[in-house]
This record gives structure tokens, sequence and C-alpha cells, in this order.
């Protein structure tokens, strides 16, 4: 198959940090969704003026998270496209460099009830028609939730807490080493603390 023919996922986000959730979704939309493969698009910056990690630490720690699963693709177009990142213009941008795709939209379903406030969300669903995944505590089926109840806010907030134990399990170890390293989050988290694996 051709690189101009292919189905391919749209997984964007501030994953500030990934973790595990972010993991599960990615694994879970390849074997379900029709699609060939899975573009995951950390945000350059934030719509909403929201503070994230810079950039090219949040891409690192990006490679790092989705590195063992076949399909996915990290891609840094936010940062080629520069200022604040905006689905419609990157999905634009996606097609016009890839005008044979036919791209999906991942999304969890914790946002769904907020797709008609998105900018010209009609045409963003024209362009990569939503995939939907259920998470815990917002799903529209309960009986579906296949995502664990993990989020970044509250990632941050166990760093903050300086709680490894938790972060241990919440958390790709590469990406927590990562983060620990570069001193992300919590500053005592930098190099040299004690380990991040859970204690028996």
């Amino acid at each position: 198959m051709s690189d101009d023919t292919r189905r391919v996922g749209i997984f964007g986000g501030s994953f500030n940090p990934p973790h595990v959730a972010h993991v599960l979704a990615a694994a879970y939309t390849l074997l379900v969704a029709p699609i060939d493969e899975l573009w995951v698009i950390p945000v350059y910056q934030h719509p909403f003026s929201k503070e994230l990690a810079p950039f090219e630490k949040r891409l690192a720690m990006c490679q790092l998270a989705f590195a063992g699963l076949p399909g996915v693709h990290v891609s840094d177009v936010e940062r080629e496209l520069g200022g604040e990142s905006r689905t419609l213009r990157t999905l634009e941008h996606l097609q016009g460099a890839h005008p044979r795709w036919a791209m999906r939209l991942v999304i969890g379903s914790d946002v769904v009830a907020d797709l008609p406030k998105w900018h010209q969300f009609d045409r963003i669903a024209l362009l990569a028609p939503p995939f939907v995944l259920e998470r815990h505590g917002s799903a529209n089926r309960p009986d579906r939730a296949l995502l664990p109840a993990v989020s970044s806010t509250e990632i941050r907030d166990l760093f903050r807490a300086g709680r490894v134990d938790e972060l241990a399990l919440l958390m790709p170890q590469t990406v927590l080493d990562f983060a620990r390293s570069e001193g992300l989050y919590a500053a005592a988290f930098a190099a040299g603390s004690s380990s991040a694996k859970p204690s028996n």
C-alpha cells in the first residue's frame, strides 16, 4: 500500500505528560479502528494558553511512550505549523500533504459533549470522522469504559506530591525516567533521586 492510500488515525493532545491510558488508547485503536496506522500529534502551543512542558520534551516523551507499538508514528507537524494548535488547521495541512489519505480523528468520550463548540467542527468531521474511545467516568456507555481513569493532570499532581510508587504504575518507565532526568513537573524528581520502581 502506498503512502498516499493509507487509512490514518489522528491522535492529538497535549501529552503533558503521556501516560498508560494514552498508550492503551493507541493500542486499542490500532486493533479495532479501520486504520492502517496512527499518528500521535502533540500540540505545539495550547489554544487556551494552558501552561505546558516544552514541546521538544513532550515530543521526546511521546516517542518513548509509543516506541513499543508498531504502526504508531509520533509527528512533529505542530512544530512545523507553529503558533496555537488548532485541529482543523492540522487536518487541512495533512490533507494537503497527503490528499489520498482517509483520516479518522481519535478522541475520548470526555470531549464529545464539547465537539459542537470546536471551531468549524462540521469541517473537522468531514475531513476526519471521529473515532470515539470510551473513558472511565465519562463513557456514553458505562459498560464499555475501555480506558482507565488516568489523566495528565493527575500525573502532574502525583509528581508534585512526590508519590513515586503511584507514578511508576501510571506511566511507561522510560517516560518517567526521562521526566525525572529533565526535572519536569517537580524539581524533586531530578536524576539521582530514589528509584521510581514500586516497592514490594
